[in-house]
């Protein structure tokens, strides 16, 4: 049942991608929190989000501006240790409070109220359009850097960080998506090494099939998304979502999950 959960939000995620501006990683994330340990949510989704960006740099991957991935990536790398890192000590951290709920125990920790605050943060960045008109100097692009890989590392949100700074580069449309997919592998390649080694090895080959079937699940979302409709920003679909995303990080929030 768990896989095939996994592998419907994965698939219908890539697909809302096109759609609602949120990215793969965002939608993804809830879905393996629900069936995971934070830290190991956020190590999977990263894997699968790792496979989603090493098939778009294929495709458009000679399109980056590689002064820029140079400018924003190099800090991106080293603050995505620093956001990893934080999120294992978070993990390591004892439930803040332990409770009862319809006769199941349940705890608040500090990672998974930490990630809801993010999952619901993130989404409301995402859907503001006061927001989304900001213009940043390319000036700060290395502040974006550390700013997109401290939150990447931290639990995969990278992707609007990324894309305010990006934005106002200059960039025709292919080069931002190619320089935004080659930054986006840079920050994942860093924080998987860097999960890997404080995850154990069984936790990933046990669900080596989940892996594997999500990540096929979300090529093939994206293959059907392109397909139905041009990638366009839908409103109500990406309000739709926030809302979804919003009721998720309030029951992680709560330790509903646990």
């Amino acid at each position: 049942m768990d896989i095939f959960v996994i592998c419907l939000v994965a698939l219908v995620a890539s697909g809302l991608t096109l759609f609602s501006g949120f990215g793969l990683g965002t939608l993804l994330l809830p879905a393996f929190l629900i069936f995971f340990p934070a830290e190991i949510a956020v190590g999977l989704t990263a894997i699968v989000h790792l496979f989603n960006n090493f098939f778009k740099l294929a495709v458009l991957g000679k399109h980056a501006n590689l002064r820029i991935v140079w400018r924003f990536g190099v800090p991106a790398i080293f603050a995505a240790i620093g956001g990893a890192s934080l999120l294992f000590l978070l993990a390591e951290a004892e439930p803040i409070l332990r409770y009862e709920f319809l006769g199941r125990g349940h705890a608040i920790t500090p990672v998974g109220l930490f990630l809801s605050i993010l999952i619901l943060g993130f989404a409301l960045v995402e859907i503001l359009p006061s927001v989304n008109k900001l213009q940043i100097n390319t000036w700060y692009l290395p502040v974006g850097g550390a700013l997109s890989g401290f939150f990447g590392g931290l639990s995969g949100h990278q992707g609007a960080l990324r894309s305010a700074f990006l934005i106002h580069a200059g960039l025709s449309k292919e080069a931002f998506i190619g320089t935004g997919v080659a930054i986006a592998c840079l920050i994942d390649i860093t924080r998987i090494i860097f999960y890997a080694n404080h995850i154990q090895t069984t936790a990933i080959g046990d669900n080596l099939a989940i892996l594997i079937a999500a990540t096929l699940s979300a090529f093939v979302g994206v293959f059907v998304g392109s397909r139905l409709v041009k990638k366009v920003t839908m409103r109500t679909i990406q309000l739709m979502v926030a809302i979804l995303l919003a009721v998720v990080a309030v029951g992680l929030g709560l330790g509903l999950f646990s």
